[in-house]
């Protein structure tokens, strides 16, 4: 249920904030000593396919997301990062999963920290090294993680290369907010009389890696290859699966998955104040999954500091092999989901960006730099529709030369 959310809102920031988002000029800048950025992020959902209920049954959620990312720039060599943020998801499907059952729509919640930091090589000031640590708690699950990176940029500037290997431990036991001791994984109600797993703890690991090459003063590309690995628990405890002959189970799924994406982007400028942004990713795993990316924005600079972007993204995948309909499972089945997001479906996102940047342009001390405003509207082949609004304010104290 909560992953839908998380995952669409990761793509829209992501969008705004990624590779891509401002064209490629390799002009020298002067150091931020600082960099605060304001963002929040509404998002509604609604649909017929739950899992929580077997693939039938509402899936509206309504989530507001406030974030703050703090940048300090310390020195030339030296960076850190503080990236602290809370989700108040409010579902009707939530009255199915907790252990106190009571109105119509309940709420829960959802908070993370990450903290980073970077160093420049100082006898090779084109290579960085970065590392960060992570932590999210809410109701039905704990998480920290931890990264590596390394960033490496040819002494023309025409070349970069960087590699990130991430990992993350969840502890998938419910709790830790609803004041529930001992903590415990929650079943659906009806089928709280055995325990449906023997582990509780899910791990995940992933090689990030990006090559961008500039081809010349208009076109810049870039590769994004990548691998993923989980194992423990990967099904949702949650969730229910009907089979044909009417009998009930929890959710089961293979407990190791391995992910392999492939993505290329090409940024060029069309005229002097355009930039269409064209991205596709390939991405397969071992359930089943094969899946096609495909995303659009042109970027139109219609004043200095106003730049308007209409986007398109284009998505479709094929079903894991264990994955049916409500009472569709045949009783015999080693896994078994009626999750909607293992289906087959095909999906499309349109919306509009606007930017204001340098909005408070020589002040002192801390200003408005940049404010994104962004709303998108995702739909998908099986009914399930969305709208999402994000605000974006970046503010900076720049050191003065």
């Amino acid at each position: 249920m909560k992953k839908k959310y998380i995952v669409f809102g990761a793509v829209a920031f992501s969008s705004i904030c990624g590779f891509g988002q401002q064209p490629v000029n390799y002009v020298k800048k002067k150091i931020a000593k600082s960099t605060i950025e304001v963002v929040y992020s509404q998002y509604i959902q609604n649909g017929d396919h739950s899992a929580i209920t077997g693939g039938i049954g509402t899936e509206k959620l309504l989530v507001y997301e406030p974030e703050i990312i703090i940048n300090k720039q310390v020195d030339s060599l030296n960076a850190y990062s503080v990236d602290v943020g809370i989700d108040v998801i409010t579902s009707a499907s939530l009255d199915n999963i907790d252990f106190v059952m009571s109105s119509a729509s309940r709420v829960s919640k959802r908070g993370y920290l990450r903290l980073g930091y970077e160093r420049t090589v100082k006898q090779n000031r084109n290579l960085s090294f970065g590392g960060s640590g992570y932590f999210s708690i809410e109701s039905a699950y704990t998480s920290l993680g931890a990264s590596l990176s390394a960033e490496y940029t040819s002494p023309d500037k025409s070349k970069a290369f960087s590699a990130e290997l991430e990992s993350y431990f969840d502890d998938l036991r419910w709790g830790r907010l609803n004041g529930e001791r001992p903590l415990r994984l929650v079943y659906p109600v009806e089928l709280r009389y055995r325990e449906w797993y023997d582990e509780y703890k899910r791990r995940s690991f992933n090689l990030n890696l990006s090559y961008q090459q500039t081809i010349n003063e208009k076109m810049v590309i870039a590769f994004f290859p990548g691998a993923s690995y989980q194992f423990g628990l990967l099904a949702t405890p949650y969730h229910r699966v009907y089979f044909k002959d009417s009998s009930e189970r929890v959710e089961n799924v293979p407990d190791k998955r391995f992910k392999i994406p492939l993505g290329v982007q090409l940024n060029s400028f069309i005229g002097r104040r355009s930039v269409l942004r064209v991205y596709y990713r390939f991405y397969k795993d071992d359930f089943g999954i094969i899946a096609h990316t495909l995303n659009t924005e042109f970027a139109m600079k219609l004043t200095p500091g106003w730049t308007l972007t209409p986007l398109l993204h284009l998505y479709t995948q094929t079903a894991a092999s264990f994955f049916k309909p409500y009472e569709q499972h045949d009783p015999s089945q080693q896994f078994y989901t009626s999750d909607y997001d293992l289906s087959a479906f095909n999906s499309y996102e349109a919306g509009i960006e606007s930017r204001f940047a340098g909005i408070g342009k020589g002040e002192k001390g801390f200003f408005c730099n940049v404010i994104t405003l962004r709303y998108s509207y995702y739909k998908r082949s099986e009914g399930l529709h969305a709208h999402l609004i994000t605000l974006l304010m970046d503010f900076m104290n720049q050191k003065r030369k």
